[in-house]
């Protein structure tokens, strides 16, 4: 992100409750969360032991699975 330009709501108390940010920074946000979910994922998948098929074998196992 580097340089956000964030602005905060404050409570009648002074105490941040929320953060204003600009619609590029909260777009580079959400992109960057969806890609360590997708990290997160591979690493969880990787580290299952389970055995790896190809896309096109499991497909047919799914559609094997409808009939």
């Amino acid at each position: 992100m580097g340089s956000t330009k964030e602005r905060y709501v404050v409570d009648e108390k002074g105490q941040r409750v929320g953060v204003i940010l600009d619609i590029d920074d909260y777009e580079k946000l959400l992109a960057d969360l969806e890609e360590l979910d997708a990290i997160r994922a591979y690493d969880s998948a990787k580290s299952s032991g389970d055995e790896a098929i190809s896309l096109e074998q499991a497909i047919k196992e799914i559609e094997q699975g409808r009939g």
